[in-house]
């Protein structure tokens, strides 16, 4: 572990959108639609209440999500790495912005009911712990998209991906001081994400039990 604690400043919350939503048909599974909004609102909206900024992790023609009016950066290495290169897309992009910018936080866009929480605590764990992350958990399971990653990682991380073709985020996170934080599952799973169609009928049944 670093020892360090996230300072003050702003947290960049990252969007992530980059994959091929195979198990959904293909396609864009953030513009699916719940409740009769699009995924991609539901996690606009609960990630925007706890972050300073937004970015929309996609790659193809960013145009087709110019109506939201938020940055899009791809992936920051080909061939649709997964999560991880978004994670590094985001570090990137906020070390650009200024030095300020010093921690990032990761939100899938295909989890709508994802805790107004989640970036205050992941932040306080992080600090009591002197970890170098920290990561979602519900049900006794992690969920490494959604977590607080610091920016002076990106050199790391991009040697991973780039020199050892490092994909998986568990095997690259396991070399830094990781804090889970638990979230209860009833009534809801917070972190309950919408993979197949089928998931859309049960998210849509649980739009209720929303907090």
């Amino acid at each position: 572990m670093s020892g360090q604690t996230p300072p003050p400043g702003p947290v960049a919350g990252i969007l992530l959108a980059g994959g091929l939503g195979r198990r959904m048909g293909g396609g864009d599974k953030p513009l699916r639609t719940l409740g009769g909004r699009r995924l991609i609102d539901w996690s606009i909206e609960r990630a925007r209440a706890q972050t300073d900024v937004l970015v929309l992790n996609a790659n193809g023609d960013p145009v087709r999500f110019a109506e939201f009016g938020l940055p899009v950066v791809a992936d920051a290495v080909p061939d649709y790495a997964g999560p991880l290169a978004g994670v590094l897309a985001g570090m990137e992009w906020a070390r650009i912005q200024g030095p300020e910018w010093r921690w990032i936080a990761t939100f899938a866009t295909d989890a709508p009911f994802v805790p107004l929480d989640l970036v205050a605590r992941l932040a306080a764990a992080v600090a009591e712990e002197g970890a170098d992350i920290g990561r979602a958990a519900s049900g006794g399971r992690a969920h490494p998209v959604f977590a607080l990653w610091p920016v002076r990682l990106a050199d790391d991380l991009r040697r991973a991906m780039v020199e050892e073709e490092m994909r998986k985020i568990d095997a690259w996170t396991a070399r830094y001081g990781v804090v889970d934080v638990e979230w209860p599952v009833d009534p809801l799973d917070p972190f309950f994400n919408v993979n197949r169609p089928d998931d859309l009928a049960a998210a849509e049944a649980a739009l209720p039990l929303m907090r």
